[in-house]
C-alpha cells in the first residue's frame, strides 16, 4: 500500500485515536501488578506480569509467545515472521519488572493503583518501563493498519526481562543460551528517553562499568600508634595514598593503558552535543551539587557521555567512632567504579586495575581485588542504516522536527545484546527527565507514549527497506 508521507503519518494517527481508550485500559491493568524484582516477597507478581504480557502479545497477534525462565525471575519472547524472504530480523528489548514503591515513600497515590491527571498517568512503571514496552503492542498494529499488510515488514522479535531492576543478574546467560531464538539484524532498546517535551533526541549509545572492591591488610590487628606508628606500614594510609593516585592534575585517570582503545569523540559528534539546550545550573541542581569537576579538555555533556572515569564510592578503615582512638589500624577498604565507553574492553580494564595497585601497595600490606560482573559499553554510529531509519522515524511522530543526538552515562543490559547477537543496538524511547524514574509519583505524558506508538508504526517498514539496502551494499 503505498501513500503520501502526509497521509500515512494521518493514517497513524487516527488508529491510535481510535485505540486509545482500550490501550491505556490495557496498561493501567499491567501497571497494576506490583512486578517488584528485588522484593522476593513480590516474585509471583513478577511471574504474574510476565504471563499478563505473553497472554497480551498473543492477543495483539504474534504467533509465538512464551515466558522463559531463568535462575531468577521469568522473561518474555514473541515474534512475528514478515513471511517475506530476505526479511530482516529486529527485536525489541525492554523489562516487565519495576522499582520498590510504597505510598509512605512520598507518593500522592497508591504507586500500584495508576491515576490518570490530565494528561499524565501516575504510576510505578509507567515511564519504566511498562509503558515503553507495551506502545509496541498499539505501534505494531498501527503498522498494519497503515501498510496493509497481515505481518510485519521485518521478523519481529521482543524479549522482556524480568530482572532490570535488580541488575539483570541472569540476563547475559539467557541471552547466550538463547542466542540461535534471538539472532538479529538490529535490537531496538525501549529503556530510555529523549531530551526534553521539546527536544526530541535519539539515545547513541551507553558506557559501561566496572567496579571493584580493594581490601588492604596491615598488621593482624589494630595496634598502638605511638609505639608502631612511623615503624609499619598503615592499611588506612595506603587507601587514601591509592584514592589520591588515581587522577592526576587534569582529573585524567592514572592507571597505565586505562584509555588504551577509547573511541574519541569526532569534531561533528562534539558540534552535535553542543546543540543541545544544555543548561548547567539547572543540571547541578538536579546532581544536589555545587560545581562541575572532570577531564580537562571535555564538557560536562562530553565527560558524562562519551568519557571513561575512576569514581571512589567508598572508603573505610580504622576507627569510626566518636572521640580519638590512636591506633594503626589492621585494615582498610576501597570501592571503586569505572565507567567505560566503546572500545575498552573491561576484562582489560580489569587487569589494568590489578597491575596498578599491585605497583601501588608498599610491602607489608597485603590486598585483594574483587571485581563485580562487568557491563560493556556500547555505540551506534551516527551514519548507521538502522539509525537512521530510527531518526526518519521519530521525525515523523514528531512532525518532522528535528532530531538530535544523545547518549546514556549509566549502563544497562543493551550492551550484552550488542556483544552476544554482534547486532547494533538502537535506543527509541519517549520518556522525558521530569517522568521521575526510581522516584515517587513515577508518570508518564501520555502524548508521548502515543508519539513512541506512532514512531514504530512508521520504523518496521523503514527499517526493512535501509537494512535491505544495507545488506546488498
Amino acid at each position: 500500500m503505498s501513500q503520501t508521507p502526509d497521509s500515512a503519518v494521518q493514517t497513524v494517527r487516527t488508529y491510535i485515536a481510535q485505540h486509545r481508550a482500550a490501550f491505556l485500559d490495557d496498561l493501567t491493568e499491567w501497571l497494576r501488578i506490583p512486578s517488584v524484582s528485588a522484593q522476593p516477597v513480590h516474585a509471583p507478581d513478577v511471574r504474574r506480569s510476565a504471563e499478563w504480557l505473553a497472554a497480551k502479545l498473543t492477543e495483539t497477534g504474534f504467533p509465538v509467545v512464551e515466558v522463559w525462565e531463568t535462575e531468577g525471575a521469568p522473561a518474555v519472547f514473541a515474534e512475528w515472521p514478515s513471511g517475506e524472504e530476505g526479511a530482516p530480523t529486529v527485536l525489541v528489548y525492554g523489562h516487565h519488572d519495576v522499582q520498590p514503591a510504597a505510598r509512605e515513600d512520598g507518593w500522592d497515590t497508591d504507586p500500584f493503583e495508576p491515576v490518570i491527571r490530565g494528561n499524565r498517568l501516575h504510576a510505578r512503571g509507567a515511564a519504566d518501563d511498562k509503558g515503553q514496552v507495551f506502545f509496541h503492542t498499539l505501534g505494531v498494529r498501527a503498522h498494519l493498519a497503515l501498510t496493509g499488510r497481515t505481518a510485519p515488514a521485518v521478523n519481529l522479535k521482543l524479549l522482556v526481562e524480568g530482572e532490570e531492576e535488580s541488575g539483570s543478574p541472569h540476563f547475559r546467560a539467557l541471552v547466550e543460551r538463547q542466542r540461535d531464538r534471538l539472532a538479529a539484524d538490529a535490537v531496538i532498546v525501549s529503556d530510555t528517553g529523549m531530551w526534553s517535551e521539546t527536544t526530541p533526541t535519539v539515545c547513541t549509545g551507553m558506557r559501561g562499568v566496572a567496579d571493584c572492591e580493594i581490601e588492604l591488610y596491615g598488621p593482624d590487628q589494630d595496634i598502638h600508634s605511638g609505639s608502631f606508628g612511623g615503624a609499619v606500614p598503615n592499611p588506612a594510609t595506603v587507601a587514601a595514598r591509592l584514592v589520591a593516585a588515581l587522577h592526576d592534575e587534569d582529573e585524567r585517570v592514572t592507571i597505565p593503558g586505562f584509555y588504551d582503545g577509547v573511541a574519541e569523540l569526532t569534531d561533528t559528534e562534539r558540534e552535535l552535543i553542543a546543540e543541545l539546550p544544555f543548561d548547567e545550573a539547572s543540571w547541578l541542581a538536579t546532581a544536589a551539587s555545587y560545581g562541575t569537576l572532570g577531564e580537562a579538555g571535555y564538557s560536562t555533556l562530553e565527560r558524562v557521555w562519551a568519557r571513561p572515569t575512576a569514581e571512589v564510592n567508598g572508603i573505610g578503615g580504622g576507627y569510626q567512632g566518636p572521640g580519638g582512638k590512636t591506633i594503626i589500624p589492621s585494615s582498610a577498604r576501597l570501592k571503586l567504579s569505572f565507567r567505560l565507553v566503546a572500545g575498552q574492553d573491561p576484562n582489560a580494564v580489569e587487569a589494568a586495575v590489578r597491575d596498578w595497585a599491585a605497583a601501588q601497595v608498599p610491602a607489608g600490606i597485603r590486598h585483594k581485588i574483587t571485581f563485580g560482573a562487568p557491563t560493556r559499553p556500547c555505540l551506534t554510529p551516527l551514519d548507521h542504516p538502522a539509525l537512521q531509519s530510527v531518526v526518519r522515524s521519530m521525525s515523523r511522530a514528531f512532525d518532522g522536527a528535528k532530531i538530535r543526538f544523545t547518549r546514556e552515562g549509566g549502563s544497562g543490559p543493551a550492551a550484552d545484546l550488542q556483544d552476544v547477537l554482534a547486532a547494533p543496538v538502537l535506543f527509541l524511547g519517549v520518556s522525558v527527565p521530569s517522568d521521575g524514574w526510581h522516584a515517587p509519583n513515577e508518570k508518564v505524558e501520555l502524548d508521548l507514549l502515543l508519539k513512541g506508538v506512532e514512531a514504530t508504526a512508521h520504523l518496521w517498514g523503514d527499517l526493512s527497506t535501509a537494512l535491505r539496502r544495507a545488506a546488498v551494499h
